[in-house]
């Protein structure tokens, strides 16, 4: 019994330092997830400024042809799938592989698709799957880097634009709401429709075509996306650990209050058995043997 109870104690003491591990990573998954959501007013103050800018050019041009952005043309979707570059986010990178791959999401009419992943441990899954990797990098581990990796897959992206046969382009990610579920951004073709003209004074000196202009603007906002779609993808990894970690965290007090429940009784059943014990020792010690304290008389 002896064995049984240490065998306890060390489980307790183990599951004690597992709690506070996970307790850990709690906070900073937490953490992460709040500078991330704080960047995001930044992010979409800078897109909104080059949204405001390609507004001002569209009056200039005196036709509704306008250069895409890298020249898009053929017949292959790319898709940008933004995934998880640590681990214990449960299905995190499998629900984003999912979607990818759905024939609905590449895109179509393009005959084919290829995908460029973020995030190591999605890129696994991704050539688990069969998908055609054309390229992949890691996943930011702080929000700061954010800015870094988005030039990363810009400068990937259109690399890939200038080798021709991409019909158009499409960025995948999680939302840090639950609630909402996988975003799906068309990136390319750009879709110029969606900015109003802007009426101004004096028009501007320009140093290049307005078409020219257009799509220098559109690769800006490009990378504006690619900043809050990684931003916001980096904040729902976190808020998806911090919510693995807390279930983990029930768990973890769950398994304690039944080995702490285990020890007792165990502890309780020594404490009987050691006194049954003492109690049968004294009760040797004490008993009279056979013949002794017999009176005799003198002369027998």
């Amino acid at each position: 019994m002896t064995d049984k109870l240490s065998q306890v104690q060390a489980r307790i003491a183990s599951v004690q330092s597992l709690e506070s591990v996970v307790g850990a990573m709690r906070g900073i998954a937490a953490a992460r997830s709040r500078e991330a959501r704080d960047h995001l007013a930044g992010i979409r103050a800078c897109a909104q400024m080059v949204g405001a800018a390609i507004g001002a050019a569209l009056r200039l041009t005196e036709n509704h042809t306008y250069a895409e952005p890298g020249g898009t043309r053929g017949d292959v979707a790319l898709l940008i799938v933004l995934c998880a570059e640590q681990g214990f986010v449960g299905t995190f990178n499998e629900r984003l592989i999912d979607t990818a791959a759905k024939p609905e999401t590449a895109a179509l009419p393009a005959t084919r698709a290829e995908y460029f992943v973020v995030g190591d441990r999605g890129a696994v899954i991704a050539a688990e799957r069969g998908l055609s990797v054309g390229w992949s990098a890691s996943m930011v581990t702080h929000a700061g880097e954010v800015p870094l990796l988005a030039d990363r897959v810009s400068d990937a992206l259109y690399e890939r634009l200038h080798d021709g046969n991409i019909a158009s382009v499409v960025l995948i990610h999680a939302m840090p709401n639950p609630a909402s579920g996988i975003a799906e951004r068309m990136l390319l073709p750009f879709d110029y429709s969606a900015f109003s003209k802007v009426s101004a004074d004096e028009s501007p000196l320009l140093a290049v075509t307005p078409q020219r202009l257009l799509a220098q603007l559109a690769e800006e906002y490009v990378f504006a996306q690619l900043c809050e779609a990684i931003m916001l993808s980096f904040a729902a990894e976190n808020e998806a650990r911090r919510r693995a970690m807390a279930a983990a965290s029930e768990n973890v007090h769950d398994t304690l209050t039944t080995l702490t429940g285990d020890f007792r009784r165990l502890r309780q059943d020594e404490i009987t058995s050691e006194i049954v014990e003492l109690s049968a020792g004294s009760l040797a010690v004490g008993t009279p043997s056979p013949g002794r304290g017999k009176k005799t008389t003198r002369g027998e």
